[in-house]
Formats: C-alpha cells, sequence, structure tokens
C-alpha cells in the first residue's frame, strides 16, 4: 500500500502547472491515484513473479546467482 502522504506531496508538486477543477478535491484525487498505481503494481509484480520464478519451475542457479549480484 503506498504511503498517501508522499503520494500527496508529489502530486502537489508535479500538478504546479495544472489547474485541479474546483469539484475535484485533493484527497479523492490522491486516493483515485494511488489505486491505480496499486492496481498497476499488483500486475506487474505478479508477472514479474512468473518471470522470476520461470513459470513454476525455478531455475534455482540463476537465483543463486541474483541473490549473489544484489548482496555486492
Amino acid at each position: 500500500m503506498l504511503d498517501r502522504k508522499v503520494v500527496r506531496e508529489f502530486l502537489d508538486e508535479e500538478l504546479k502547472e495544472m489547474e485541479i477543477p474546483k469539484d475535484i478535491f485533493k484527497e479523492a484525487l490522491v486516493e483515485a491515484f494511488c489505486k491505480y498505481v496499486e492496481d498497476d503494481y499488483y500486475e506487474w509484480l505478479k508477472g514479474n513473479f512468473k518471470s522470476f520464478f520461470n513459470d513454476g519451475k525455478p531455475d534455482w542457479q540463476w537465483i543463486r546467482k541474483r541473490i549473489k549480484k544484489y548482496e555486492e
């Protein structure tokens, strides 16, 4: 779950040059954006899980190499 405070700060910065319609409240915008990103993130995570674990047939040697690489 995204940190709503961080997302609000991000949107404040990114939307400086845009005029938000008066009937769209900032908290509703933050929440809608967070849910949009979280939905996309979950799908991205599932795809990467399949790839990393080779569709249920993990290549443990390859995974060991990844672990070693990221420990450096």
